[in-house]
């Protein structure tokens, strides 16, 4: 059947695409081809409004073992013969529609790009963001994804290791759900995401393919609305035990050499596998559709090209070499087919009981390829001029700082995660990681070895929504702050671009400025981009979500045993605050939560302070003069005082700088800050090293027996405020009952 620029629009491709594919193909599509076209030239496979803008990101450098782009995920050295590969993506709009299955299938989905590198997924974590907390609505999302993140990797036997979750009203509608998976592989035992060799067979394995997801990828690129409810076929559904027995079977079959290429089939499926391993190889592949496995009858072809059921992966294996792969998959009693070979014309070829569905060159439908590339407009967004018109002096100092205090620990965005966290096996499958000793970022052993990785993902999107520029700047480096604060050197990023319709030239202006600032961020601290997602049309009736380029980040441990955790050690050691103090409480929790300030500037920041304070860090760290390190993040140095007391339920006492506002100086939140405590037969060296390089430093108190007071005035114990923290977010949520 011939299709028209009607249909080519319900598929969502514009009439100019209709008319790019017409000379491609040197005639009308049919519906099988066009559907190919409309989810690979969806913005979630060809990152046609984006990529201009990613290519400026340092792609390269470091310790970077390939360059961005050129496999499923970043992989990078770490030292002795070992690589660690790590890789963050999206799940919003199918987790926003049915949270349980859409948060499952991010999980399984990201850990499969790890191990379709040949990679051990070692460690999980994720960034998500979600509408009021009060509202039933947000508590059911919250409930089915978390329970969704819990159940696929528990039963995958990924420990998920750590997080960070924002409630704010504009993800009522649209939340965000951003997977992340670590691995770690044997340098020269990774496998590509290629296709070579003439007459190569190509096999399809793991599950069978049915009609789940339907569309997922150009669903991806569609706006949120709440009648998208009727979009649930477009949900996948996700099989954690099948994934578990494909992972073992892959990892079982790369070392015996029988493989050329292979490639996890997520978004778009089988069209989009076939396509990016022949574009990758400069090869066509026949492929017969009647082969693969179903679980539906009655499959179309387009239906079984554009399906993304679960736990799939395409191999192009050496000829002659079939019998060792069907008895590697035979054994785990996984489905495995042959389903076409490898050919030399450049050409997709799509067949169906002999008959032909489709002919597509297949370099046409990816990145580089055929695939357009588009040069949106930007403006700035008109409300900026809110922001600069925000004056601190219009909010009183507050005479009561205890009772500020009670409402800064358990704000959701600040008290204890508890609630999430318990749901989530931090220990299962690995035995690697510690969880008794509280670091800003985690850290997990890598087997074997004497190493660590130091695990991270940040972004405060309210900074970006004031300051796309400095909010993503402040990402990076709040990113790089953890893992050194935690005894790690920051090695590479990747990313999760979460931002509106990107034809909204205000939302594509917060896309561009975002990547700036963290371009410019990651040049700094030497961590090269490796690749992520791109997620736009995030957003609802109301208006976009706040831009959030949530930041992954992995760092070293040469040695695990050197690992620095934020909790105070000894009552009697000395409290110091590195870094520069200010009057600044602009975009903190304290302005926008307790004083409903939605516009004000992003807080003080400096890239080459940070840089500085980061480096000192490390030498302290090296140097073992501190007894403990952690960052001043969201709710201000009073917030990170109280959270290094929970662990060994020690206080503090600290004494203000009247020079400064008392709520800039306890709740702001101004960057390239550390709260660092010190034993006292260290301090004078603690001092000669701070004082040589120039970083500020102020001691402002003392660990206690379990007593917090501020200026000399007592706040109460700190088990009764860890009481407060631990079940701020349990409280709200006792009126739902977990899936």
């Amino acid at each position: 059947m011939d299709t028209t620029v009607e249909i080519a629009q319900k598929l969502g491709l514009r009439p100019e695409e209709f008319e790019m594919i017409k000379t491609i193909l040197g005639r009308v599509p049919n519906f099988t081809e066009l559907s190919a076209y409309s989810v690979m030239w969806s913005e979630h496979c060809s990152y046609k409004n984006s990529i201009k803008w990613l290519k400026t990101l340092p792609r390269d450098g470091g310790k970077l073992l390939v360059a961005a782009g050129e496999e499923n995920a970043g992989l990078a050295d770490i030292g002795d013969g070992w690589g660690v590969v790590f890789k963050i993506e999206s799940h919003n709009h199918p987790s926003a529609i049915e949270p349980f299955q859409g948060a499952a299938t991010g999980v399984g989905g990201i850990h499969r790009d790890i191990f379709t590198m040949g990679a051990r997924p070692i460690a999980a974590l994720n960034s998500l963001r979600f509408g009021n907390i009060k509202e039933d609505k947000t508590q059911h999302l919250l409930s089915g994804v978390v329970h969704g993140i819990g159940h696929y990797g528990n039963c995958f036997g990924v420990p998920t290791v750590g997080g960070e979750i924002y409630f704010e009203d504009c993800y009522h509608t649209n939340p965000l759900v951003n997977a992340m998976s670590v691995g770690v592989v044997k340098v020269g035992q990774t496998v590509s995401a290629t296709a070579e060799g003439t007459g190569n067979p190509v096999f399809i394995v793991g599950s069978a393919t049915g009609k789940d997801g339907m569309g997922g990828a150009a669903f991806a690129s569609a706006d949120i609305t709440e009648s998208s409810v009727e979009d649930l076929p477009a949900v996948q559904v996700g099989d954690p035990f099948q994934e578990k027995k494909l992972l073992e079977a892959c990892l079982e079959l790369i070392p015996k050499g029988a493989l050329v290429g292979m490639q996890d089939m997520g978004a778009a499926g089988i069209i989009c596998s076939t396509a990016e391993t022949s574009a990758k190889g400069g090869v066509g592949m026949r492929i017969n559709l009647d082969k693969v496995p179903t679980r539906q009858a009655g499959m179309k072809a387009w239906e079984l090209l554009l399906s993304e059921s679960q736990e799939r992966m395409l191999l192009v294996v050496k000829k002659g070499r079939e019998a060792e792969v069907l008895e590697v998959f035979e054994k785990w009693d996984l489905p495995c087919s042959e389903i076409g070979e490898v050919t030399d014309d450049g050409l997709l070829k799509f067949y169906m009981n002999g008959a032909l569905e489709a002919e597509i060159p297949g370099e046409s439908l990816v990145l580089g390829g055929g695939a357009p590339v588009y040069d949106r407009e930007y403006r700035e967004p008109a409300y900026f001029s809110k922001i600069n018109e925000f004056q601190p002096d219009s909010i009183a100092v507050p005479a009561d700082l205890k009772a500020v205090a009670e409402k800064i620990i358990t704000i959701p965005n600040i008290a204890s995660k508890r609630w999430i966290y318990t749901q989530y096996d931090s220990m299962v499958g690995t035995g690697n990681t510690s969880t008794n000793a509280p670091s800003d970022a985690q850290v997990v052993k890598v087997k074997g070895t004497d190493k660590g990785l130091a695990v991270t993902v940040d972004c405060n999107s309210r900074y970006v929504f004031a300051d796309p520029y400095v909010g993503c700047m402040i990402a990076v480096s709040e990113a790089a702050r953890n893992i050194v604060c935690s005894g790690g050197t920051p090695l590479g990023v990747t990313n999760c671009l979460n931002f509106g319709n990107p034809y909204d030239p205000e939302v594509y202006y917060q896309f561009v400025y975002a990547i700036k600032g963290m371009g410019e961020a990651c040049k700094k601290f030497d961590t090269p981009v490796t690749g992520g997602n791109v997620s736009f049309y995030n957003q609802n009736p109301e208006g976009p979500v706040y831009p959030t380029p949530t930041i992954g980040m992995v760092g070293l441990l040469e040695n695990i045993d050197n690992r620095m955790t934020l909790d105070f050690k000894t009552a009697g050691d000395s409290i110091y605050l590195l870094g520069k103090i200010t009057n600044n409480i602009d975009s903190s929790e304290y302005l926008h939560k307790l004083h409903n300030v939605e516009f004000s500037p992003a807080p003080y920041f400096d890239l080459e302070e940070e840089f500085a304070l980061q480096k000192t860090l490390a030498q302290l760290i090296t140097e073992k003069l501190i007894g403990s390190a952690h960052d001043i993040s969201e709710g201000g140095l009073f917030v990170t005082l109280t959270e290094s007391g929970f662990n060994r339920n020690l206080g503090y006492a600290i004494t203000l700088d009247d020079s400064f506002r008392s709520d800039a100086y306890l709740f702001g939140e101004s960057q390239s800050r550390v709260v660092v405590s010190v034993a006292p037969a260290k301090e004078n060296a603690f001092k000669e090293l701070l004082a040589a390089t120039g970083v500020p430093f102020t001691k402002i108190g003392t660990v206690t027996e379990g007593d917090i007071s501020v200026d000399n005035v007592s706040w109460g114990d700190i088990t009764d405020w860890k009481e407060k923290y631990d079940t701020a977010i349990e409280t709200y949520m006792a009126h739902e009952e977990v899936l």
